[in-house]
């Protein structure tokens, strides 16, 4: 797979950003770019696009206040650009169900030499690009079903990342953050000998200067299955019993639950050829230490939101598939979790009715 120059630009000029996805994240990032002189565009709707027109967008942060000067745009702005006027970089920051859509907004956003950083939970949908092997090139259909992401988004253009970055929406157009913003970056296709592409070095340093801790890795495969035994363990699980990181990663009753889904998606990514750095006992402390945190998955449950259960669950389970490893317990709570999704629907359903 070819990389293509980039920036096309001054590398250590402003940059031309879109931000596609004003949720909290794609709002601190945006924020943060805006703020190191970058001109960055966020695509919004509905009550934040009103918001970001009249107020503009804060993000409280571990930094300080920032009032970002961002420009807030809409869908048919995307669509109207005149050819010559793509971004240098975009980033999609949506739940993953909703990035096929997000794609289809894009219009020409995207030119031959934008770079496109995809920020989202679960398996990716670029996962099998740059892997060689029997499987290069597949779709991931949990995460892709129609293919109108690999279809959109030229996987030479695509950059890979690991997002450990949480932020909270406390209004349109406001966000707190107070943890470190870090993301693990990638190329889809590895060298062989480990190093990392100029464009990956230029992309980590822009970011680095706006604040944002952006590591390259050689190899961001490994570090993507930390993160997705980490979702599989945590995420469903808190929507089933309603519990924090420290009961799920403590707790005896819940912790057989999660030793079984635990060992079963450790398979299936040393059958994928991952380097795991995971020590479970380890990872079981450190998951405790996370205190009485509630995970996305279950804030998006309490508040009514669609749950992001195919790319954390799902497309885990279809990668299992292809080396025919079974994943019982895996598949026991992903079931158990939609059961209490859908009698959550039907409440909601009856109250609004």
């Amino acid at each position: 797979m070819s990389t293509r120059p980039w920036p096309p630009q001054d590398p250590d000029g402003p940059q031309r950003v879109l931000v596609a996805g004003a949720g909290a994240i794609g709002c601190t990032l945006a924020a943060r770019l805006a703020a190191a002189g970058h001109a960055v565009d966020l695509l919004a709707r509905g009550a934040t696009l009103q918001a970001l027109q009249a107020h503009g967008l804060q993000l409280e942060d571990l930094d300080g206040h920032w009032i970002a000067p961002v420009r807030p745009v809409d869908a048919a702005t995307l669509a109207a650009l005149p050819p010559g006027q793509a971004y240098d970089l975009v980033l999609l920051a949506s739940k993953s169900q909703d990035l096929p859509a997000l794609a289809a907004q894009l219009g020409g956003a995207i030119g031959p030499h934008t770079l496109v950083l995809p920020l989202v939970n679960g398996v990716p949908f670029w996962y099998f690009q740059g892997t060689g092997g029997r499987f290069e090139g597949r779709r991931v259909q949990a995460v892709d079903p129609e293919g109108t992401l690999l279809a959109r988004l030229p996987a030479a253009q695509l950059i890979g990342s690991v997002v450990f970055v949480t932020a909270e929406a406390t209004a349109p157009g406001r966000v707190r953050s107070t943890t470190p913003h870090l993301l693990m970056l990638g190329e889809l296709q590895p060298d062989p000998e480990g190093r990392l592409s100029p464009r990956l070095q230029a992309l980590c340093r822009l970011l680095q200067d706006a604040g944002i801790q952006a590591r390259g890795l050689p190899r961001l495969r490994d570090k993507l299955w930390t993160k997705l035994i980490a979702n599989l363990t945590s995420n469903p699980l808190s929507v089933v019993t309603g519990a924090t990181l420290a009961d799920i990663y403590a707790d005896p009753v819940l912790l057989e639950t999660v030793r079984s889904v635990m060992f079963e998606a450790m398979l299936v990514a040393a059958a994928h050829g991952a380097r795991l750095e995971i020590d479970p006992i380890e990872f079981l402390r450190l998951g405790a230490g996370m205190g009485a945190v509630r995970t996305s998955m279950l804030q998006d449950f309490e508040r009514g939101r669609p749950l992001e259960l195919a790319a954390i669950g799902d497309a885990l389970v279809e990668l299992a598939r292809l080396y025919e490893l079974p994943m019982p317990a895996t598949q026991t709570l992903l079931a158990q979790t939609r059961w209490h999704a859908q009698r959550r629907e039907g409440a909601l359903r009856r109250r609004a009715a």
